[in-house]
């Protein structure tokens, strides 16, 4: 499928950007008043999407954060990495994680100066409409990307509110009092930008998949909501608001749970085939010749000099115990010594011996920090032509087909599931329901009785190692980090037993001792040190 935006975005966005920019490290590009004509604006547009394919926000950056949670621990040495977990970052942390400020400050400056110059042009106003609704939903997108790691209710407020492109001195602002100001404003945003986007069902296919629609605001409305929660529980009722805008949609728009019926729904779900399926709501997309890179970062390190794929994170004991007997999503989502996997055509037996498309006898072997791997994303590695085809055939780039899930009508479930517990209390039918979707998609019993715990369990296994469903922000917002980064995390050891002919796992190991956490500092992070230049306003949170 033809995917015009991610061209635009990566052709175009360097034309458009000169070298100035501010405090916040976002670039003011490309005169607007140079922009007349609809061929313009869509240029603009793509220039959106440029993030996609940049390290810090479509690679290995954001997700340094999360291995401060429990799912996931560094795959490789990393002395910035062990600061990021054990809760020891400074500003000057040299790790792809600062470029996530200074990346969505440009994509919020972007998608304000199409809102304020889309409207004053003369064009048509369908396509006015359309282009400022996608401007309004990527300043949504944006700043709900950083305001949970770096903002608060308390001492350190929220993250600077820039709703306009002036001038540099101009954005030089104060933080707002409280982050519930910037979840404010980014419910605000989103809001408008639901009712001025189409719906899915109206996005042609071959040009427009891609954009965002109104069942994604409102969904990341929703997440706005969410997490604003934590400070006010008033803010549960727009969660509920937004999820029954998605969850009521009908006909061609109605979302549901992927399920192709062959018992192994949830593993099928990720892959190219159903990037625009039911259960789609928003994603990072691309190709094998450039877009988002993270799939790739969490499989097996070295991609068994085939091609190459980085294992910088790799989940825990504890994360794979989470699951069930009989959760299928549980295989989808680990690879555990003795599992199989295709991986460029060939049937590897992870940690163990068999045959590689030669025929020949083969060890394939665990480079795995915690004796386990990510598959959930694997599956544009699996055929045996895919390097140039599904694939970058550069091992060091990770462009792949499969999009990169940022928002799913799962999580929209999960999400009301959470909210109605919250409010109505344990044990409502209706967030029973909802959990009970959930769980029979995974071939378990329909039998939650949606307490807190078990809203916790199903959001924890269901969005694992997802992109920006983030379990340390949960434990967090929850009030559950301090007490869950106090234990250890583990991992496993094993080996070929060769007269089994069977891959034999060891006892557990530990992974990581127990942690400090301060819920007074840690609940948020350091602002990068780069952010600073030029600015006399922007405060730093405290303790850092």
């Amino acid at each position: 499928m033809k995917n015009i935006i991610i061209a635009i975005g990566v052709l175009f966005s360097f034309i458009l950007m000169p070298s100035c920019s501010d405090f916040l490290e976002h670039e003011q590009w490309g005169p607007s008043t140079e922009w007349k004509t609809e061929a313009d604006i869509r240029v603009a547009i793509g220039a959106l999407y440029e993030h996609t394919a940049l390290e810090p926000t479509g690679g290995r950056g954001f997700m340094w954060f999360e291995c401060c949670s429990d799912n996931v621990v560094p795959g490789k040495p990393r002395a910035s990495a062990d600061e990021i977990r054990n809760f020891q970052m400074t500003p000057d942390n040299g790790n792809d994680a600062k470029g996530v400020w200074a990346s969505m400050y440009t994509v919020n400056a972007r998608a304000n100066n199409l809102v304020e110059l889309v409207p004053t042009l003369a064009l048509s106003e369908a396509f006015k409409e359309k282009a400022t609704g996608i401007g309004y939903f990527f300043k949504g997108y944006s700043m709900l990307w950083i305001a949970p790691f770096y903002g608060d209710n308390g001492d350190n407020g929220g993250i600077p509110i820039i709703t306009s492109t002036p001038d540099p001195e101009q954005d030089d602002k104060p933080r707002p009092a409280s982050v519930l100001e910037n979840y404010d404003q980014i419910i605000a945003d989103l809001r408008v930008a639901g009712e001025k986007l189409p719906l899915f069902s109206e996005l042609d296919p071959t040009t427009e998949y891609g954009f965002p629609h109104k069942a994604a605001a409102w969904s990341y409305a929703a997440r706005a909501a969410l997490y604003a929660a934590q400070y006010d529980n008033k803010y549960y009722d727009i969660v509920i608001e937004m999820t029954n805008k998605v969850i009521n949609l009908a006909g061609a728009d109605k979302r549901d749970l992927y399920d192709d019926e062959t018992g192994n729904a949830f593993a099928n779900y990720w892959t190219r085939e159903q990037n625009f399926c039911s259960e789609y709501i928003f994603s990072m997309l691309g190709s094998a010749m450039e877009g988002p890179k993270f799939h790739g970062v969490g499989f097996n390190g070295g991609g068994y000099n085939i091609i190459n794929t980085w294992g910088y994170y790799q989940p825990t004991l504890e994360l794979y115990q989470a699951y069930e007997q009989g959760d299928i999503r549980r295989d989808a989502t680990i690879l555990m010594p003795g599992d199989r996997m295709p991986f460029v055509g060939n049937d590897i037996l992870f940690g163990g011996i068999s045959k590689n498309t030669e025929g020949v006898d083969k060890l394939w072997d665990i480079s795995s920090s915690s004796g386990m791997t990510f598959r959930k994303f694997m599956s544009p590695w699996a055929d045996k032509d895919c390097i140039g085809k599904d694939v970058s055939s550069n091992g060091n780039n990770m462009s792949n087909t499969l999009g990169t899930c940022m928002m799913r009508f799962a999580d929209v479930l999960l999400m009301k599931a959470e909210a109605l517990i919250w409010i109505k209390g344990e044990g409502n039918a209706e967030a029973k329901a909802l959990l009970n979707r959930i769980r029979k998609r995974a071939d378990l019993p329909e039998n939650s009785q949606a307490t807190k715990a078990d809203l916790k369990q199903e959001r924890r296994v269901e969005l694992a190692f997802e992109f920006q469903t983030s379990r340390h922000l949960d434990l967090v917002r929850w009030g559950d980090a301090k007490t869950q980064y106090a234990k250890p995390q583990h991992g496993i050891t094993s080996k070929w037993d060769e007269t089994t002919k069977t891959v034999v796992v060891g006892e557990p190991i530990v992974m990581n001792g127990p942690r400090t956490f301060d819920p007074k500092k840690n609940h948020v992070f350091p602002i990068p040190s780069s952010a600073f230049a030029g600015t006399k306003n922007l405060k730093q949170n405290i303790g850092y």
